[in-house]
């Protein structure tokens, strides 16, 4: 049985700040050769790509103010890029994908990359001491979803008309009162410490990323979004967005004009997903094939990979 996935991501300045600070990226990982020289019909320097090995949601909230904060969400993507390529053995991952403690420290470990390119940074330009950054992260090698996240930015997972947050925000409010959910139809409340971090890349002391795996099936869909998104969106009006039939592209431009509209108090950035059966594609939507379990065989035990492998792309992702 074959599907999709529908990807879109946007970034906004918001309406009060000088600079969007927020940075996002959605990528494709796959094996690659670079053919130098061959007997083959083959163009000299021709790069050869395998099957996609999985996929990578990024978003990134910076802070430091001037240009140190666009500068921080930006190293925090860099790092990540540069783990994922040159470090971490994602390749591995359909071997064994039950393993998935030990994969989630290796992500965990790319974050603490973020934390060592940044400190870098700083010590080539002190002006730029206090900068740091948020990071949220999805791998998504289906059906199995590895969530590694520090900061406030957010994870959320929409689930038969649900929506659930799957992070929690490392602020002093929740350290000191716990986590305490505004209501659906709400947006975030802002106080003192809900703009305090504790938990942050590029911060004193070395960050802990919380990490997670879920288990993903057809219908579901995902969002990670900024703090600016959830200061003037509530879930429910997320969930309905992002739930609906209107193309992602139009979804998520929707919810950044009517945060915007509410205030735009800071920078939005918001990346969503879809996992859907398989439909015709418009020439304006960004989709990708997927191989998935029939419908009676998804629960919350992971399936095998080889039952689940991810095959050719019917449209670039944006």
């Amino acid at each position: 049985m074959h599907g999709q996935m529908e990807i879109f991501g946007t970034s906004d300045i918001g309406r009060k700040r000088n600079t969007n600070e927020d940075h996002f990226m959605i990528s494709d990982l796959c094996k690659s050769m670079r053919v130098h020289s061959t007997s083959l019909a083959l163009d000299h320097r021709t790069r050869l790509f395998g099957e996609t090995q999985g996929r990578l949601l990024l978003v990134a909230d910076g802070m430091g103010g001037h240009d140190s904060g666009e500068r921080a969400s930006q190293l925090a993507l860099d790092g990540i890029v540069d783990y994922v390529l040159n470090s971490l053995s994602w390749y591995l991952l359909h071997d064994d994908i039950h393993e998935d403690e030990e994969f989630q420290k290796h992500l965990k470990a790319g974050l603490l990359n973020c934390q060592q390119m940044i400190e870098r940074d700083i010590a080539l330009a002190p002006q730029r001491q206090g900068m740091g950054s948020t990071l949220t992260m999805a791998y998504i090698a289906w059906p199995r979803m590895f969530v590694v996240h520090v900061g406030d930015s957010r994870c959320y997972l929409l689930r038969d008309g649900e929506i659930k947050q799957l992070t929690r925000d490392h602020t002093m409010a929740e350290a000191v009162l716990g986590h305490r959910e505004s209501k659906e139809s709400e947006p975030d409340r802002e106080g003192p410490l809900t703009n305090m971090l504790w938990n942050v890349l590029g911060g004193k002391d070395e960050p802990h990323p919380d990490a997670a795996s879920y288990h993903l099936q057809i219908g579901d869909a995902l969002v990670l979004c900024t703090d600016g998104l959830t200061k003037h969106l509530c879930r429910k009006r997320i969930a309905e967005l992002i739930g609906s039939d209107r193309s992602l592209e139009n979804a998520c431009n929707q919810a950044i004009q009517e945060a915007n509209d509410a205030g735009g108090s800071d920078n939005l950035t918001i990346v969503a997903c879809r996992f859907r059966k398989s439909r015709p594609i418009q020439e304006s939507e960004a989709a990708i094939d997927v191989l998935i379990p029939e419908a009676d065989d998804i629960d919350d035990k992971a399936v095998p990979v080889s039952e689940t492998e991810l095959v050719s792309e019917t449209d670039p992702v944006r």
